[in-house]
């Protein structure tokens, strides 16, 4: 169930969507999530995240989305087939040729974060699941995804030549 409210003062609407989470009780409770607050715009409002990290894990969401690897949920409706001739030097590039080097990058980003760390990079930054969840899922003691995720967004810096 998706709810909408609006900012006092502004036009512009967030999005909030309802989900079933397990407490630290063990009992599940109904929380609402900001959609438009990653986990990473969390933790780097908080101080837990560089600039730097920051940059390389929104660097890396935009890869895996530009390449099309979430769920879809539509139909892809492309243009016309391109024309032959003298005009089609003309074109924009392909999109899938686009979509295809985004794939590279993302896949070259995991590779360079290297074996163990590919897991926690694709949950917290492209799945947008929290760092709780994320290692509950991969069956980390607490707190132990914050200082991986950073491991991780390092190398992905440095794969993406990061300052």
């Amino acid at each position: 169930m998706i709810a909408q409210q609006q900012e006092t003062g502004s036009k512009r609407r967030q999005s909030y969507i309802e989900r079933q989470v397990e407490g630290p009780d063990g009992e599940m409770q109904q929380v609402r999530v900001h959609m438009g607050e990653s986990p990473l715009t969390w933790l780097k409002a908080r101080g837990l995240l560089s600039e730097r990290l920051y940059l390389a894990g929104d660097r890396l969401r935009e890869d895996w989305e530009k390449a099309g690897l979430g769920a879809r949920v539509t139909m892809i409706w492309d243009a016309a087939p391109p024309s032959k001739g003298s005009r089609a030097s003309h074109r924009a590039p392909d999109p899938h040729m686009r979509q295809l080097s985004a794939r590279q990058r993302f896949d070259g980003a995991l590779t360079m974060a290297g074996p163990g760390l590919a897991d926690i990079l694709w949950r917290v930054v492209c799945a947008g699941e929290g760092l709780s969840t994320a290692e509950q899922a991969l069956g980390w003691p607490a707190r132990a995804g914050k200082l991986v995720l950073g491991f991780a967004l390092e190398r992905v810096a440095d794969y993406y030549r990061i300052a």
